[in-house]
């Protein structure tokens, strides 16, 4: 997984600051500064805990996709 600040690390850092959590990933689709994606983590999660979460939300969004807003 890469390191270093991602193309929206600074809307990431306010995600996890205001969750109060020890990891946030914010995807942008079409922004400011293109699309793109930020992760971050203050504990070591590994790129598997990180590939479990995601697919989790790709099984979510496929099986409802007209919930989307």
């Amino acid at each position: 997984m890469p390191q270093g600040p991602g193309k929206y690390d600074s809307e990431c850092t306010l995600v996890r600051e205001m969750a109060q959590a020890q990891a946030a990933i914010v995807i942008v689709l079409n922004g400011r500064r293109g699309t793109g994606f930020s992760v971050q983590t203050q504990t070591p999660l590994g790129p598997a805990v990180l590939a479990d979460l995601l697919d989790q939300v790709v099984r979510e969004l496929r099986a409802s996709p007209s919930e989307l807003h």
